[in-house]
This record gives structure tokens, C-alpha cells and sequence, in this order.
């Protein structure tokens, strides 16, 4: 293809990914009620709105929520799909197979933060101030909560299959990742504590699946290193 033929072909892969996401966006609006209701059968507590704005917000918000998890297989498929022509069979069939991973571990990570790590989080939170104040709570405080709480956890999740990728590519390696072991663990516990209250062993739970998932990372590179390793091998040995 020439440069104007790679500008087409983009386009047209930009116009399925919008097109699929405002279908699912539309349907997350109309069922916004149900999905709100989900949301706060499990808290005790009334939510209140402060202005009409307010309730646009949280149909906007929730119907947003569904149109990027939704698109999000959709978004992998199209840019599969652009650098196809680039790729080998082999690489077509191995990339391909990241797809469904990637959809599955960010619902993953979103199930991860919003059924154990938020639930710990939000009851520490209104434990500081039992007997102390009126508890009550607006549509717009506890859902950027729950989203601050859950979705990077759905971004992190998706860091072995990112690392996969890069290792069969030749960009990362085990070997840096195992190198730089320590400097990663920092910045995790930082993210940690970004992500939850100021209690040690809060940050210390939210913390500890960052660096699981950075150790899972590493034995995948691993596995992905030495398949490729192989196969560089086997391609010398036939050349030779």
C-alpha cells in the first residue's frame, strides 16, 4: 500500500471502532437504569443529585462505561486487522489469539476492584467518621469512587498481555523486566497508595496484586522469550 491507500485503510478501521461504540453506547443509555440500579442495590445509603446536571452526568458516565468495554474487542480486532498485512501467518494466528485475552482480563480486572478491593476501601473510608458525621453521598462522588477504585485495576490487568506482546516482538525481555524488579515494585506501591486510603496495610492489599501481576508478567516473557528463542535457532540452523 501507498501512504494514501495506509490513510484509507485507517479511516475505515477508525469509522467501525466509533460505529461500534456509539451502538454500544446507545444501548448502555437505554439500559442505564438497570445498570444503576445494580450498582447501589448493595449500599445502604441514598444517593442524591445537587442539580439536574447531575443526572445527565450519571447517565453519560454509565452509558460511557458500556460503549469503552464493549468496544474494547472491537478496538483490538481493527488494529489487528490494519497490521495484518505486515504479518506473517504464524504472527497473524498468535497475535489474534491476544484478543479474547485482552477483552477477558480487563473484565477481569474490573470484577478484581469492584468486588474485593472496593468493598475494603469504601468501608474503611466510613469507618472514619462513624458517630461523627451524616453520612450522604451524591451520584457523582460515589461513582467517580467506584471508577477511580476499579478501572485502573482493569488497566493493570491487561499488563501480561502487554508484556507478552512486547517480548514477541523482541522489545522487552525477562531478563530487563527481572533487572528492574525492584524500581517496578516502587512504582506499584506508589500507584497503591495513589489508588487507596491513607492506611499502610490498605496499600499494602491493594499493592500486592500490582506486583503478582508483574511477577505473572515476567514468567509469561519468559515463556514467550524462550519459544522465540527456538524458533531464531531453528531458523539459523536452516539457513546454515
Amino acid at each position: 500500500m501507498n501512504y494514501t491507500e495506509h490513510l484509507e485503510e485507517l479511516r475505515t478501521r477508525l469509522l467501525w471502532i466509533f460505529g461500534f461504540f456509539v451502538v454500544f453506547f446507545i444501548a448502555g443509555f437505554v439500559f442505564v437504569e438497570e445498570i444503576y440500579q445494580y450498582f447501589v442495590n448493595n449500599i445502604d445509603y441514598q444517593l442524591t443529585v445537587l442539580g439536574p446536571f447531575d443526572i445527565l452526568w450519571i447517565y453519560l458516565m454509565l452509558a460511557s462505561m458500556v460503549a469503552i468495554t464493549g468496544t474494547l474487542p472491537i478496538l483490538s480486532l481493527q488494529i489487528w486487522l490494519f497490521v495484518k498485512p505486515a504479518l506473517t501467518p504464524k504472527e497473524q494466528k498468535v497475535s489474534l489469539s491476544y484478543i479474547p485475552a485482552i477483552f477477558l482480563l480487563f473484565l477481569g480486572g474490573l470484577a478484581f476492584g469492584y468486588f474485593l478491593i472496593q468493598p475494603l476501601i469504601f468501608n474503611f473510608l466510613l469507618s472514619l467518621g462513624q458517630d461523627m458525621f451524616q453520612t450522604m453521598f451524591t451520584v457523582e462522588k460515589y461513582f467517580k469512587f467506584l471508577v477511580r477504585v476499579t478501572l485502573p485495576f482493569a488497566i493493570f490487568f491487561e499488563i501480561p498481555i502487554i508484556v507478552m506482546f512486547l517480548t514477541s516482538l523482541g522489545i522487552v525481555n525477562p531478563m530487563v523486566l527481572r533487572k528492574v524488579r525492584k524500581y517496578a515494585y516502587f512504582v506499584l506501591v506508589i500507584i497503591g497508595t495513589m489508588i487507596s486510603p491513607p492506611d499502610f496495610i490498605l496499600q499494602l492489599v491493594v499493592a500486592f496484586p500490582l506486583i503478582v501481576l508483574y511477577e505473572v508478567s515476567i514468567m509469561l516473557s519468559s515463556v514467550v522469550q524462550r519459544r522465540r528463542d527456538r524458533k531464531l535457532s531453528e531458523a539459523l540452523s536452516e539457513d546454515t
